[in-house]
């Protein structure tokens, strides 16, 4: 198997600040275009850390060949 990249992007705001959140573009060598689904986890730094281990668990769980 490749050599695989993990890309991601990370910011804290204010909840009450953020009015919508789109998907981010990846251009690739071939010419082609990706996109990095963004996701939004609320609450308390504790919370936000429990979630973000979470998410990162289920989203290796979808490559068990990994």
């Amino acid at each position: 198997m490749a050599d695989l990249v993990l890309v991601y992007g990370m910011r804290l705001l204010p909840a009450d600040e953020i009015e919508s959140v789109q998907a981010a573009p990846i251009a690739l060598k071939n010419g082609n275009e990706a996109q990095v689904t963004m996701h939004i986890l609320e609450g308390s730094r504790e919370s936000i850390e429990a979630q973000l281990r979470h998410s990162l668990d289920a989203f290796f769980d979808f490559y068990p060949e990994l």
